[in-house]
């Protein structure tokens, strides 16, 4: 049916939201203040006609703008856009009755992501198609330009695909190319490949490598293991030069990882030693070690492998502990924390509810807490609130540039 819709705010999602009688409608693509028409289904606005549009409407810089589903947001100026990455910070605290003081969202500039998932599929012609997923859909959109991407990414693209077709040998398989890049080239790590019937076979694995020799990676991993090396990618934490696990973790963009690192530094200087917790190869611990002793701990074996071999290349650290420890099934006790007057915590998206209620028993009287999510954030930090804790500070930081994703660093005092 087609209605004539008028946009009152952005959702969740990115989506603009219009109230009507039978309920909110997502419309896509649109803000607040906006006139549309559109054909609703299912709560859905679909062909939608922009009637009269928002002063904070701007022109989108990507080619593939509004097919592409990477960037939601990329038609909102930039003032309106981060004040409701803010308002989405405020909405998930408010819903387990915490107020905090809310710094602005910190902005990171275009061009800067080093990480990019890049789904391979075959072309209407059988040739390999490198891109992102359209919206809403499984169809693939063929990507030639990013401008939230480092340029040397984008102009990686044409020898990746060439890197993907090796991997297309099964029809079942549908695979994501993982690259990063590092301080010595791009690192790439395959996962979607069909391995039921076999797995990548000999003649796939040896074209796979003959390509990325033509693309001068450095490293070319499949699920995590190493196919071919020609150099180790590492990445700088502080003052340590760290090797990256085929696959491992690393923050996207290295201006929001500085704006994190130095928010939880300055949070826990002065302590005499820090718990940093779900470490990773060391993104916090080694800027934290030029502080204070840090006791590490993640799940991941080859992070905590790579962050002890980082430990030998920075000079004036204070020591470091570094354990592999699943902080889900096995959190840091009290009895564990014992001497941390100060803990970091950046867990994935699920939080760390359990290594939370641990915390709240312990003696550390300031906690630094980097979240990709604000709703197992606020859960988390209603456990600390009512252990005694304080949220101080919480710094919203646009990591995904354009998406509705928001990233934060909240502080919480005793």
């Amino acid at each position: 049916m087609t209605q004539r819709l008028v946009i009152t705010r952005v959702g969740g999602q990115g989506d603009g939201v219009a109230e009507t009688p039978d309920g909110p409608v997502f419309a896509p693509l649109t803000l607040p203040g906006e006139t549309v028409r559109a054909e609703v289904r299912d709560g859905r606005a679909e062909a939608i006609t922009l009637l009269e549009a928002s002063p904070d409407r701007v022109e989108p810089v990507s080619p593939h703008y509004g097919d592409c589903g990477g960037c939601a947001l990329q038609h909102w100026a930039a003032a309106p856009y981060l004040e409701w990455k803010r308002e989405q910070v405020r909405r998930a605290l408010a819903r387990e009755r915490i107020e905090a003081e809310i710094e602005p969202t910190v902005a990171v500039p275009p061009g800067t992501r080093r990480r990019l998932a890049l789904h391979a599929r075959r072309g209407p012609d059988g040739a390999a198609v490198l891109g992102f997923k359209a919206r809403k859909s499984w169809r693939l959109v063929e990507i030639r330009a990013c401008p939230v991407a480092d340029p040397r990414l984008v102009a990686a693209i044409p020898a990746l695909t060439r890197v993907a077709e090796a991997f297309l040998e099964h029809p079942r398989s549908a695979p994501t190319l993982h690259a990063t890049w590092t301080l010595t080239g791009l690192d790439v790590d395959v996962t979607g490949v069909e391995r039921r019937s076999g797995g990548l076979s000999r003649d796939a694995q040896m074209r796979a490598v003959e390509a990325a020799a033509a693309a001068d990676l450095a490293r070319l991993s499949l699920a995590g293991e190493t196919l071919v090396m020609s150099r180790q990618p590492v990445v700088a934490f502080g003052p340590a030069t760290v090797p990256l696990p085929p696959g491992g973790f690393l923050q996207a963009v290295p201006e929001a990882e500085a704006a994190m690192v130095a928010r939880a530094v300055e949070a826990v200087r002065g302590a005499s030693k820090i718990a940093d917790l779900f470490c990773g190869a060391g993104t916090f611990t080694f800027p934290l070690a030029t502080e204070a002793p840090v006791l590490a701990a993640d799940a991941s074996a080859a992070a905590i492998a790579a962050l002890k071999a980082g430990i030998g290349t920075a000079r004036g650290l204070k020591p470091v502990a570094a354990e592999a420890r699943d902080l889900f099934r096995r959190p840091l006790a009290p009895y564990d924390l014992r001497g941390c007057d100060a803990v970091v915590l950046d867990p994935p998206r699920a939080g760390a509810l359990e290594q939370t209620q641990q915390l709240a028993q312990a003696r550390a009287a300031t906690a630094a807490y980097v979240s990709c999510n604000p709703v197992t954030f606020a859960r988390d930090a209603r456990v600390l609130i009512d252990a005694g804790f304080r949220l101080e500070t919480v710094t919203p930081v646009d990591q995904f540039l354009w998406s509705a994703h928001v990233e934060l660093v909240g502080v919480f005092r005793r």
